[in-house]
């Protein structure tokens, strides 16, 4: 676990200087991970890629209780997140609900885009909640502080902390 003092939270990261090759994770990993991180933390939180035919991260999903889809404005992106939802209803019974109570993220990293609300809107259909957060020069590079976004975008953020914590 690497501590991040200052923001308060542990990251168990892979190897950023290796190949992702190099270190695989499996569905039998995922599970031993898991069960150790839940017993000293009360929130696990996994970013993990969209791909949904690897068995890691199908594992992941199985461990679920909120999950969290992050996408931007682009219309590939939101697409791609839309399908996963749609994959995720037909999958099993419990990955159905996973998915209608998702909540979604729609991160509007083009300055010039004006479609957040138009792609959240389509999310709504097929999840929870989808929440905007407006472009915010602070997210685009470097490390992410809190206190450096604008205030639209920290509403916008705890409003999705909100969102998120309505379903656990």
């Amino acid at each position: 676990m690497h501590h991040q003092t200052r923001d308060r939270y542990d990251v168990l990261r892979s190897k950023p200087m290796e190949l992702a090759s190099a270190q695989r994770v499996d569905a039998a990993d995922v599970d031993a991970i898991h069960q150790v991180a839940s017993k000293y933390y009360r929130l696990i939180f996994i970013d993990s890629g969209n791909d949904e035919s690897d068995p890691m991260w199908r594992r992941m999903i199985d461990h679920t209780d909120q999950l969290v889809v992050a996408t931007t404005t682009r219309d590939d992106h939101a697409e791609a997140g839309a399908l996963l939802l749609e994959a995720l209803a037909e999958r099993d019974e419990r990955t159905a609900q996973l998915a209608k109570n998702a909540v979604v993220v729609v991160n509007q990293a083009d300055p010039k885009a004006n479609n957040a609300a138009r792609v959240a809107d389509g999310y709504r259909a097929i999840a929870r909640d989808a929440i905007t957060i407006p472009h915010d020069p602070a997210m685009v590079d470097g490390v992410l502080r809190y206190g450096s976004l604008r205030p639209a975008t920290q509403r916008a953020w705890l409003a999705a902390g909100a969102a998120v914590a309505r379903g656990l």
